[in-house]
């Protein structure tokens, strides 16, 4: 959902500075030095802001962006391939954005960027993203919470599927 992602990106600002590693219900985090990058759809931003101004010690906020991101939509608006990490939070759930969304991980990575996706595998349409995600970068699951029935994914372009 919006608030678990907004608080996955709002923690994330805060571990950054401190750690210099690593949403979309649709999150996407763009690292370059300590900048995040929040994203969803119009309707959510809002909601997203108000979780910045009310979470982020005011010296953080500055360096948190909240801004509209609909998969395959509006590209142009983000730099092609300048994302570090992209966590990515339940957000295999719509056969028919699967398309639009890997489009739009495709040009926010570079072959440096590492994607980071949590998602419950309910359907066969959810292996069906997972195959299309391999068919464009390799990916590891690493890490299964069988409590929670919830995988995380690490996908990273694959510089040699290019070249077939």
């Amino acid at each position: 959902t919006c608030e678990r992602s907004s608080l996955a990106s709002i923690v994330f600002q805060m571990l950054y500075l401190w750690t210099s590693t690593v949403c979309l219900r649709h999150i996407f985090l763009y690292c370059l030095g300590a900048r995040v990058t929040i994203t969803d759809r119009a309707a959510a931003l809002e909601f997203l802001e108000s979780n910045v101004q009310a979470n982020l010690p005011s010296e953080l906020r500055p360096r948190a962006v909240v801004k509209e991101l609909t998969w395959g939509k509006d590209l142009g608006n983000f730099p092609p391939g300048a994302f570090d990490f992209i966590l990515g939070a339940d957000i295999v759930y719509l056969e028919e954005t699967f398309a639009e969304l890997l489009q739009t991980l495709e040009h926010l990575c570079s072959e440096q960027t590492v994607i980071l996706l949590s998602c419950r595998i309910r359907y066969e349409r959810d292996h069906k993203f997972l195959k299309m995600l391999r068919g464009r970068f390799s990916v590891y699951e690493v890490h299964y919470d069988s409590s929670k029935d919830v995988h995380i994914y690490k996908a990273q372009r694959d510089s040699r599927k290019d070249d077939f």
